[in-house]
């Protein structure tokens, strides 16, 4: 039961958030330093979600070796957007390399 609580109290808590948005629309102005800030926000998130799971794939404590196919993935897609700054390229690369890596490993 808590968790149904938990669950319709975060989604009311979202909807009041983005309704808020599309009601007040233009009418909110951010300050320059809080739009730069905001721009941070999806790579922020992003590296929350991703950092945990290439460093310690099972949930244990961190994997850091060349065993590892996602820390070799993830390895590889940073060198790729470093070099390339394009998204996809970066996305396909990391995916190659992972189950390139992983194939390997396995064999």
């Amino acid at each position: 039961m808590n968790y149904v609580v938990l669950i319709v109290g975060m989604a009311l808590i979202t909807c009041l958030i983005r309704a808020a948005v599309f009601v007040l629309g233009e009418r909110v102005v951010f300050p320059p330093l809080v739009r730069m800030a905001l721009g941070f926000v999806p790579v922020t998130v992003l590296t929350a979600i991703i950092v945990p799971m290439a460093v310690a794939p099972h949930g244990g404590g961190p994997e850091l070796t060349w065993r590892n196919p996602q820390l070799i993935g993830a390895l590889a897609a940073c060198a790729v957007s470093a070099l390339t700054r394009r998204p996809l390229l970066t996305i396909a690369a990391g995916m190659a390399v992972f189950f390139t890596w992983q194939w390997l490993v396995a064999h």
